[in-house]
């Protein structure tokens, strides 16, 4: 965590800005020496993808084991066509 002024931040706002998101680091903002905001990095975005590889890592191991064996045979059974759900 650092600490910086109010001045400080306003003359390098950008390198600032660049340190919390490339760097991950926290500012604390001081004026008339007190702390007045503390900057912090955004969450982390995933994607869709990411977020289903990283899916097996939270299960028991054996349930891992299962839903791998589970998540191929289901592949294998698809047809890849696509149907209408409201068709009658």
């Amino acid at each position: 965590m650092r600490t910086v002024t109010a001045t400080e931040l306003a003359r390098n706002f950008r390198a600032m800005l660049d340190s919390v998101e490339h760097r991950h680091e926290e500012l604390i903002v001081v004026r008339n020496n007190h702390a007045v905001a503390r900057i912090v990095p955004g969450q982390a975005a995933m994607t869709a993808l990411e977020a289903m590889a990283d899916l097996y890592r939270t299960l028991p191991p054996d349930a891992s084991a299962g839903w791998l064996a589970d998540s191929r045979r289901t592949d294998a059974t698809l047809d890849g066509e696509v149907r209408d759900p409201w068709a009658s």
